[in-house]
Formats: structure tokens, sequence, C-alpha cells
């Protein structure tokens, strides 16, 4: 009895103070598709997590090593989700009057896929290394055919090297890619952008909602 009694004037105390279990920490690197379907999973998700993009574009992997210090900080994140690719595999041309100097033809490429398997690889570590975050890596989304500084097929090529590199390093992998080209279809800003209009990023977000609610419920403390 005088256990519980405890017990029970434990939970009033913390009530009374108003104690509120720890919210869980989302932290969401990527480029401007991850930008796009942002809000929508924040709003899905406003009831059990405390969502955060990194600031601006993530761009490529390049930029990522630059920059992963600062974007983490000093945050006791729960889970970090990461994406990198479309920038990697662009190529660019700095006499091209495309916007972002985007040339498939006179263009040279971001980088190789040799160079993103290493970028990755470097960045995964430094999360690992850093945080105690669960990390999940979504895939590189749809390349239309007449897309500027992108060849369409190279997608899959760059999304199989990164599935490697977080197989191996037992990183949680987000394959949206194949779902990504029917929402393109639809909801694709036409077959030379690979950005989406409203309906298509909320059709992402709802492909990114259910594996961020599944490392959630496996949380400890939840």
């Amino acid at each position: 009895m005088k256990n519980k009694f405890y017990y029970l004037l434990t939970i009033c105390v913390f009530l009374c103070l108003g104690y509120k279990p720890k919210e869980p920490k989302i932290l969401i690197i990527g480029d401007s598709i991850s930008i796009g379907y942002f809000s929508k999973v924040k709003e899905a998700l406003a009831s059990k997590a405390i969502v955060v993009h990194n600031p601006g574009n993530a761009q490529h992997t390049g930029t990522g090593l630059e920059k992963i210090g600062e974007w983490v900080g000093q945050e006791d994140w729960d889970i970090i989700q990461f994406n990198w690719g479309l920038w990697d595999l662009c190529y660019r041309h700095p006499d091209s009057k495309v916007y972002g100097n985007r040339d498939k033809i006179k263009g040279t490429i971001t980088h190789d896929l040799q160079t993103y398997k290493h970028n990755l690889e470097e960045l995964v570590n430094f999360l690992k290394a850093h945080t105690s975050a669960k990390l999940i890596f979504v895939t590189t989304t749809y390349v239309p055919v007449n897309e500027a500084g992108r060849f369409s097929e190279d997608v899959a090529k760059y999304n199989a090297v990164a599935k490697s590199v977080m197989k191996k390093n037992g990183v949680i992998i987000n394959d949206i890619y194949k779902k990504s080209i029917a929402i393109h279809h639809k909801n694709g800003l036409g077959d030379n952008d690979v950005h989406y209009n409203k309906e298509g990023y909320k059709e992402l977000g709802e492909l990114i909602v259910p594996v961020l609610n599944k490392s959630l419920k496996k949380l400890s403390y939840k």
C-alpha cells in the first residue's frame, strides 16, 4: 500500500508541475523534393513528434559533407531521415542558359557513382559517430526523359549504389522511386522537370509518413 501511495503521489507531482513526456525529434535532410513534401509530413506527425528540415536545400553529397555537422548540431535527434542523389547525378555547364546551368550534353556530372558512394559512406559514418538517431535513407525520385541536366536511366544506378551503402551500414531504406514514377506522370510539373505540384508532394509525403511512424513506435521511450 505504501509503495502504491508513493507512486500515485509521484504522478500527482508530475501533473501539478506540468510534466510532459519527451517529444521525439525528427530531422529531415534533403533537396527540393523533400522540401516539397516536408510540410505534409510535419502536419501528419504534429501530435507525435517535432519535425525539422535542414535550412535550405541539401543539394548534393558534397554539400552534405560540408554542412552535416551544422545541420545535426547539438540536438538529441531520435530519427534522421536523409536523401541525396538528384543533384549528384546532374550535369552542369557554366555557359548553359538553363536554370542551374544544367546541360547533360556538354556539361560535367556533379559526382560520378564512385564519388557518390564514397560521400554517402562518409556521411553515414558521421551520423553514426555523432548521433544515436535511427537513420532512414530515402531513394532518389523519378527523372523525366526531357530533363535538361539529368539522364532518366541514371536514377536506378545511383539508387542501387545508395542502397548498397545503406544495407551495409544497417540504415533503413525507404525506396520510393518506383511509386514516384506514377506520381510524377500524374502530378509532376512536366516531362522536363523533376518537381511536383501540390497534390504530387502530398502523395510523396504519404510514402514518407508510414516509415517515420513505424520508427517512432520503436523508440525505447514510446
